[in-house]
């Protein structure tokens, strides 16, 4: 858990959240300690000192976990308070949702009731959000690293810090090639990165920094540990062959499938009216089947038909050549917009799941024409297909949609990074980001 933590969870996000759930708390109870707390809130625990605090305690902690998917603890988009009230919205329903299954009501007072706490959970998390948001803090959030390589390395690094997760990053320059602890330290340096070989002196130097508790890192080692992808760049089958992870038993194996089984059926029931409908406007807006099957390249190269949707014309690919969809692409329904945009499109593919075709998580599976073109253009694309394609991905969360080969390079290190430290816990935190995908459309084409 701790080594999960490290990689995907950035510490200023961590104290970031624990102080909102503080914070949150601690307003919450004092806005029912000076107004009351109702008895149904209280439940058994009745007049008992301090009883409000069980209850001011859960509507915090529902807040927090509601803010989670939305994504109001990545640093890309922490500061974006528009997130702000869906987060607590999403919080009010929870709690209803709760109180039905333990056999509560919802009257008019009670949601009243719950939504002024709320209210107050939410204007908390406002205003620590506004201090958050100050010059003096953002900057503390940055994080120094000195590369030592030369112009080029150091300009390649540059760019890969212009991904999502490498915007707690900044470039450090080094003052008068002085790379010993003092020099560094004076200069705020948090780490450094290796892009290139050193000679005696400065591996000497870099040794000492690395323990005194300097982080010190090579490029590639960077890239996995912070940035959540792997640096094709510098990527070799021997790299590969002696580097950590890959390795899965067959338990491992067992309590994904179980989960896919287990999750897919549920979000099928649960999402069934919506695809009714969705099937219903797909018929009336366009002439063609409800839905699109088409030939996809799953585990081990197997090919599978996947099922969605149909978002464009029934005569999309008339001339029989398969094409990447464009932004604006002429080809998309109206009907067909808004499903690709709500990933909605996406749903029948829980029937592959189920089927054992696809997971619920998983690099997504591409067709054969573009999987050999790929192939061909990209190195180690084809170590991709060593997981079951999923309906969701580590790449789908980090970056948006792609329709070029540059793009599909960019997606590999991402779904490379998953097929390396796949895991139940890396899956639950895709399927939180996913929601923050599909609720505010990051990515949709």
């Amino acid at each position: 858990m701790q080594r999960a933590l490290a990689h995907y969870v950035p510490r200023e996000m961590a104290v970031l959240g624990l102080v909102e759930l503080a914070l949150s708390f601690l307003v919450i109870y004092i806005v029912m300690t000076l107004s009351g707390t109702p008895d149904w809130m209280l439940g058994s625990l009745g007049p008992l000192p301090g009883a409000s605090a069980v209850p001011a305690a859960l509507l915090a902690l529902a807040i927090g976990i509601v803010a989670l998917p939305i994504g109001l603890y990545q640093p890309e988009v922490c500061f974006d308070r528009a997130r702000l009230l869906p987060a607590t919205c999403l919080a009010a329903g929870l709690i209803f949702a709760v109180m039905l299954v333990f056999g509560g009501s919802i009257t008019l007072d009670r949601a009243l009731e719950t939504a002024r706490l709320c209210a107050a959970g939410l204007a908390t998390m406002t205003l620590i959000r506004v201090a958050w948001g100050l010059d003096v803090i953002r900057n503390a959030m940055v994080r120094p690293i000195l590369v030592l390589g030369s112009a080029p390395e150091a300009a390649a690094f540059k760019a890969a810090l212009k991904t999502r997760r490498g915007r707690n990053f900044s470039l450090a320059t080094m003052q008068g090639g002085d790379a010993s602890w003092p020099a560094l330290r004076r200069q705020g340096v948090w780490g450094v990165v290796i892009a290139s070989g050193m000679d005696e002196r400065t591996a000497a130097a870099m040794l000492d920094c690395k323990l005194r508790g300097l982080p010190v890192h090579s490029v590639a080692a960077f890239h996995d540990r912070y940035l959540g992808r792997v640096d094709l760049a510098s990527l070799t089958a021997a790299g590969l062959l002696a580097g950590e992870g890959f390795a899965r038993g067959p338990a491992s194996a067992a309590i994904k499938r179980c989960f896919d089984i287990v999750i897919a059926i549920c979000i099928l029931l649960f999402t069934l009216p919506l695809m009714s409908a969705a099937a219903l406007a797909i018929k009336l807006d366009s002439p063609g089947p409800v839905f699109y099957r088409q030939k996809r390249i799953g585990r081990f190269g197997a090919t599978f038909t996947m099922l969605k949707f149909r978002s464009m014309t029934a005569d999309a690919e008339a001339c029989g050549k398969p094409r990447w969809a464009q932004r604006k692409d002429p080809r998309i329904t109206p009907v067909g917009r808004f499903i690709r945009a709500s990933r909605i499109d996406e749903l029948p593919q829980l029937t592959n799941i189920i089927r054992g075709e696809m997971s619920l998580v998983g690099p997504r599976p591409e067709r054969p024409h573009f999987v050999t073109q790929l192939s061909e253009a990209i190195p180690f694309y084809h170590q991709r297909s060593y997981v079951k394609p999923g309906l969701t991905g580590w790449a789908q969360v980090n970056y948006p949609y792609g329709a070029s080969v540059e793009d599909a390079r960019e997606k590999l290190a991402y779904d490379l990074y998953y097929v390396k430290h796949r895991s139940v816990w890396l899956d639950l935190i895709i399927l939180m980001e996913t929601v923050r995908v599909v609720l505010f459309r990051d990515g949709a084409r």
